[in-house]
C-alpha cells in the first residue's frame, strides 16, 4: 500500500480542511492560482460565445438562400418562406440554450472583474457584492443555470432574431401581395388552407414574439455591456 502524502489534506482536520479559505485577502492581489482560474472562465466565455454566433451565422446563410430562391421566380411557392422561418424558429430554440450556458461563465467571469479587479484598480467604491465569495464559491461546489429559457429567448429575440423574423415575414409579404398571380388574400392560401387563415396564423406568431422581446421582467441574466452617458454612471 502506497504511502500516503504529507501533502494529502484531511478533510476533518479542522486545522487544514480551510486550505483555500484565504485565497484572496482584501489587502492582497490575485494570486497565481486566481489568475488561472479568471483566464480558465474567460476561455469558456469565450467558446460559448463563439457557438452563439456559429449559430447565428447559420440562421442568416439559411434566410439569405431561402429569399433567393423564393424571389427567383414567380412559379416557386411563397410558403417556403414561412418554411425558412420554422428554420429560423428552431435557431432560436438552439441559440437560446446555447445563451444560457453562455451566461453562467459570463457570470463567473463579471463576479471576478467586479469584485476582484475593479476593486484591486480603484477600491473607493468598495466592494459591488460583499458575498461574492460564498456565491461563486456555492456556484462552483453545484453550478446552475440562471436564467430561463424564456428569458434567454427574449434576449436572442432583442439581438438578432426579431429582426431576422421581421425580415423574413415582410419578405413574405411582399411575395405573396406583389409577386403573386393572385389577390391576396388567395394569393396567401396553402393547398386547403385559406390565405385568411395562414396570414392571421402568421401575425399572431410574430406579434407573440415581439411580446416575449419587449415584455417587462427582471432580468437574472449578467449585466450587457452599457452605453455611458457623460456625468453619469450606469
Amino acid at each position: 500500500m502506497a504511502k500516503r502524502s504529507v501533502k494529502d489534506v484531511d478533510p476533518t482536520d479542522a486545522e487544514h480542511r480551510e486550505v483555500g479559505g484565504g485565497l484572496l485577502e482584501e489587502e492582497m492581489g490575485p494570486s497565481s492560482s486566481l489568475a488561472h482560474l479568471y483566464r480558465g472562465e474567460v476561455h469558456r466565455m469565450q467558446v460559448w460565445r463563439e457557438r452563439l454566433d456559429q449559430t447565428t451565422n447559420w440562421a442568416v446563410i439559411v434566410m439569405s438562400a431561402i429569399l433567393t430562391w423564393a424571389f427567383s421566380s414567380r412559379n416557386n411557392p411563397h410558403y417556403i418562406i414561412l418554411l425558412g422561418t420554422t428554420a429560423l424558429v428552431a435557431f432560436l430554440f438552439i441559440e437560446a440554450r446555447r445563451y444560457r450556458g453562455y451566461d453562467l461563465w459570463r457570470g463567473r467571469v463579471r463576479t471576478f472583474q467586479k469584485n476582484v479587479f475593479a476593486y484591486g484598480l480603484d477600491a473607493s467604491d468598495g466592494l459591488v457584492d460583499p458575498e461574492w465569495r460564498r456565491k461563486l464559491g456555492q456556484d462552483y461546489r453545484r453550478p446552475v443555470i440562471k436564467i430561463s429559457v424564456e428569458e434567454s429567448i427574449a434576449h436572442r429575440l432583442r439581438r438578432i432574431y426579431l429582426f431576422l423574423f421581421t425580415v423574413m415575414l415582410g419578405s413574405w409579404g411582399i411575395r405573396v401581395v406583389a409577386f403573386a398571380g393572385q389577390p391576396w388574400p388567395e394569393s396567401a392560401a396553402i393547398g386547403p388552407i385559406s390565405g385568411l387563415v395562414v396570414t392571421v396564423v402568421v401575425v399572431a406568431l410574430y406579434l407573440v414574439a415581439v411580446a416575449i422581446a419587449v415584455r417587462p421582467r427582471t432580468w437574472q441574466a449578467e449585466d450587457e455591456l452599457h452605453e455611458q452617458v457623460v456625468g453619469n454612471h450606469r
